[in-house]
């Protein structure tokens, strides 16, 4: 459904979301030949701590999602103010329909509709309209979902998952947060794979399959 010769988008509201979410699908993706292409909308520049420069995340996912095999052309980075995404909902829906027009993705990984944060949301709600003629998946975050359905599954190897950790430790801007320790990445990732019975993976919102 989603391989080689595939057009696959992510949307990231803010730089190092769409590694937590699916650094490991991309890992796989951009190995079995799709084209992959990142949007983070926020460098969160009010969010950094002390003594980081402003550009600090906009340097950070560069080299993040080259670990993932993103190639640099395909990274695009906004700078709308973090938490403040619903008052530039217009701006965000006419960027994604830009996107749809200029590039026509085969399938779109975005912020699931359950997630609290209200920048997330105005991405998976906007994503929605943007990219209603395509494949659609939301992916998770834990810490910000209080529900969750587990509805696709991607089955990783322990280099995806490597990788992934890899990504977020480009984040050092970030490790201060619980949830950038490598081996809470690596336990989620088996966790998942346990459930259906492979050695890691993570977990998807299917919102609409177009085949």
């Amino acid at each position: 459904m989603i391989g080689a010769g595939k057009r696959v988008l992510v949307l990231a509201p803010h730089t190092d979301d769409g590694e937590f979410g699916a650094g490991g699908t991309m890992a796989r993706l951009v190995d079995e030949g799709a084209d992959v292409r990142y949007v983070a909308f926020s460098i969160a520049t009010r969010s950094l701590p002390d003594g980081f420069p402003p550009d600090t995340l906009a340097q950070e996912v560069k080299e993040a999602t080259a670990e993932l095999g993103i190639e640099p052309e395909n990274l695009t980075v906004h700078d709308f103010d973090v938490r403040t995404f619903p008052q530039r909902r217009q701006d965000i829906l006419e960027l994604l329909v830009a996107l749809w027009e200029d590039w026509r993705p085969d399938a779109v990984f975005q912020p699931s509709l359950h997630d609290i944060h209200q920048d997330h949301q105005v991405i998976a709600a906007e994503g929605l309209r943007a990219f209603k003629r395509t494949t659609i998946l939301g992916y998770e975050i834990p810490w910000n979902n209080f529900d969750f359905a587990y509805q696709a599954y991607f089955a990783l190897e322990q280099s995806h998952v490597e990788r992934k950790v890899a990504a977020l430790e480009k984040y050092a801007s970030q490790q201060h947060r619980r949830y950038s320790d490598p081996e809470y990445i690596r336990n989620v990732a088996r966790t998942h794979g346990i459930n259906v019975n492979r050695e890691y993976a993570e977990v998807f919102e299917v919102y609409r399959v177009v085949a």
